[in-house]
């Protein structure tokens, strides 16, 4: 299980890109790069793909790129990606932002990896972020006040603190409800999910997550639609859930709303002195 403390590093705010003006955007595309699934958004349409279901049909054979949320196919997973950017934006890429979500605490090596297959599908502009605040973008409060983000998936779980849009601690765990048996109680799901957050309890200094837990924390995540899962977590910690209408989508949603952000920005720049509009 890692851990990220409070203090341990310094986390942007999920706004972060959005005062940055790019000029010549036009489309974008957001992606979710799961374990199991990846899920791809677009202005105007919504998700427009879901992989996973066939591994030979998206990767090319049997096994998948990405395991325990970390790139281990490179190749299998870029020419999933480029297929998925062909059908969502066509050949011409020239105008086009991609926004890709990846776990709190992947690793350098995992985030390099992904910056760099999505830089080789040549959009003029490339953003990754974490899951915590794409799902933050999508279901969280609009005040700014702390958020417990739960991110239940196949092969991860993790907790998140958000406070004012910046993360304050992180937890994982490398379980998830791929490991469960079919008819299996998700007991190890739900423990990893209470023992994460009893370790924050431990470390709050400040009440933030007393707070996150009062407003209710927000399940994400295709565990979030078991409710043999989601009927444990509240029983055990006590506090009402907060849910989306497909929690499966929550990430790939709110990373489309900061794509949506980003657009919108470079759309309204102003034109540059010297250049016509």
């Amino acid at each position: 299980m890692r851990s990220l403390r409070d203090g341990q590093r310094q986390a942007r705010s999920v706004h972060r890109h959005h005062g940055q003006q790019h000029r010549g955007l036009t489309r974008g595309l957001a992606l979710d790069l799961g374990s199991s699934r990846t899920r791809a958004w677009i202005p105007g349409e919504g998700v427009v793909a879901d992989t996973g279901s066939d591994p030979a049909a998206d990767y090319g054979h049997g096994s998948r790129p990405v395991r325990r949320g970390r790139i281990i196919d490179a190749e299998s997973c870029g020419r999933m990606l480029g297929r998925i950017a062909e059908t969502a934006l066509g050949a011409d890429r020239s105008d086009t932002v991609i926004v890709l979500s990846h776990p709190v605490l992947a690793g350098s090596g995992h985030r390099a990896a992904a910056r760099d297959l999505l830089t080789a599908l040549g959009p003029s502009r490339v953003i990754v972020l974490d899951s915590a605040r794409a799902a933050a973008a999508c279901a969280g409060p609009r005040d700014g006040g702390p958020l417990l983000v739960v991110d239940i998936g196949a092969d991860l779980t993790e907790v998140t603190l958000l406070v004012d849009g910046r993360v304050r601690d992180a937890r994982l765990a490398e379980t998830g409800t791929s490991d469960l048996e079919p008819g299996e109680a998700p007991t190890a799901v739900v423990r990893a999910v209470i023992d994460m957050v009893m370790g924050m309890w431990r470390q709050d200094r400040h009440g933030a997550l007393l707070g996150a837990l009062r407003r209710g924390p927000l399940l994400a995540g295709g565990g979030a639609l078991r409710p043999d899962v989601t009927n444990r977590v509240a029983l055990r910690l006590g506090v009402p859930l907060r849910l989306t209408d497909d929690p499966a989508t929550t990430v790939v949603r709110g990373a489309g709303l900061i794509l949506s952000s980003v657009l919108r920005h470079a759309s309204a720049a102003p034109a540059l002195p010297g250049r016509s509009g």
